[in-house]
């Protein structure tokens, strides 16, 4: 091996790993959201190895420099809605994500996997992710105190004190980094949000500085029984279409940025990058996590010369530290993440330009599944609601012709799970 070569890809690696630290903080901060039982220590121990696990297989069997971490947005979705919004205990939430992901499974080592995303019309697919941007947003401006709940109005604007304060100084160093494409953008609006907490006095320094890995708390507590119930069936197939979709969606994104396509403009060895995310699914059950998936973060590694497993290799080891830096992140206040979500929500809204709402049968359906997913708080009534009003406008107003057989089968599908909820 060259040895300009493995310095680029050290060099990629570490860029990768940089841009997506946030991620120790952030995932495990919503895991261990009130209400949970699932403790900041062990969310982060399981972030932290599926994480480095799965990284290392994509780079180690797909030889692509892609990071798998768990999503943020299927994390919201696994907390808010799964486990505190319909009072599903999280050993039941995790086995629904181990359904999920042999879903995923399956369809990855099947011709499906491309025939199944394709079925999924794309105006819902671009609405799905902008819903699930506004999602995160209401989440993250709730965690920083600006939006708050009212008996009377359902929420109302927080209090602005010196806590928002804070907030709001760390957003703008964000925005301005961000700008500026540093791969230290939110980690720096986290610091410097904890830092003002510090001086002010509203939170302290931990009396050691780091702790063994917590193993015990979420490791293999997935009831898999459990969640075979008719009734977790409407959750377990929004978890798998949204990582089906989300990855493919991902690899697409990434291998346009860094011209990594195969002489038939597919996103190389994208069979293989599936089968690993499909099984970031089943790891983050097994592990007691969300579903990991590809990180669109990992472009910026590809920007910085990486092309092969190495990047992901260096990316995926250089997480491991970070297993014994509990008690320091913890320091960490829920409101130095706030940015953070309300920042890749902004991002994800990105995709309401790819919207097409010439016609009312397209605007509809989309327009639903973006409003749903916040105002009911869950991503599922999103999906299933835009799909059912999707090929029922189409039927009445003589465009039955575009549905394909297989969304036909999603439409009948969505119909059982809806009526499976109610």
């Amino acid at each position: 091996m060259k040895q300009s070569f493995l310095k680029t890809e050290i060099f990629a690696g570490l860029t990768t790993f940089l841009t997506m630290a946030y991620i120790v903080i952030v995932i495990p901060s919503v895991l261990s959201t009130a209400g949970t039982g699932i403790p900041f220590s062990g969310g982060l121990t399981s972030t932290i190895v599926l994480t480095t696990l799965m990284t290392l297989c994509m780079g180690i069997y797909a030889k692509l420099p892609y990071a798998i971490a768990p999503g943020i947005g299927l994390n919201a979705f696994f907390v808010y809605s799964l486990i505190l919004g319909n009072s599903v205990p999280a050993p039941i939430a995790l086995g629904i994500v181990f359904w999920a992901g042999v879903l995923f499974l399956l369809v990855a080592l099947s011709p499906l996997q491309l025939k199944l995303a394709h079925a999924i019309p794309e105006n819902l697919r671009f609405a799905a992710a902008t819903g699930i941007g506004l999602f995160l947003t209401f989440i993250g401006l709730r965690n920083g105190g600006i939006v708050v709940s009212d008996p009377a109005t359902l929420v109302q604007l927080g209090s602005l004190n010196q806590e928002t304060a804070f907030v709001f100084l760390g957003f703008c160093l964000m925005i301005v980094l961000l700008r500026k494409k540093s791969p230290f953008a939110f980690l720096s609006g986290i610091l410097l949000i904890t830092g003002l907490f510090l001086a002010s006095g509203k939170t302290q320094l931990p009396t050691q500085l780091w702790s063994r890995p917590d193993f015990s708390s979420t490791f293999f507590k997935a009831d898999f029984r459990g969640a075979l119930s008719l009734v977790f069936l409407p959750a377990i197939f929004t978890i798998f279409f949204t990582a089906l979709f989300d990855s493919i969606s991902t690899f697409v994104a990434i291998s346009y940025s860094g011209e990594m396509r195969d002489k038939n403009g597919q996103p190389l060895r994208l069979r293989e990058g599936m089968i690993v995310s499909a099984w970031g699914s089943i790891a983050g059950s097994i592990l007691g996590n969300s579903p990991g998936t590809s990180y669109i973060e990992s472009a910026a590694g590809i920007e910085a010369g990486g092309r092969s497993g190495w990047t992901a290799i260096v990316a995926g080891l250089l997480f491991l530290p970070c297993l014994f830096l509990a008690p320091i992140v913890q320091v960490i206040p829920v409101s130095a993440t706030a940015p953070v979500l309300v920042l890749v929500g902004a991002m994800m809204f990105r995709n309401v330009k790819s919207l097409q709402f010439s016609q009312f049968e397209d605007l509809v359906p989309a327009f639903l599944t973006i409003v749903l997913i916040p105002l009911t708080f869950s991503i599922t009534q999103g999906i299933l609601w835009g799909l059912i009003t999707h090929s029922i406008l189409y039927l009445f107003t003589g465009r039955r012709k575009e549905l394909s057989p297989a969304l036909v089968i999603f439409c009948l599908i969505s119909a059982v799970l809806v009526v499976l909820e109610l």
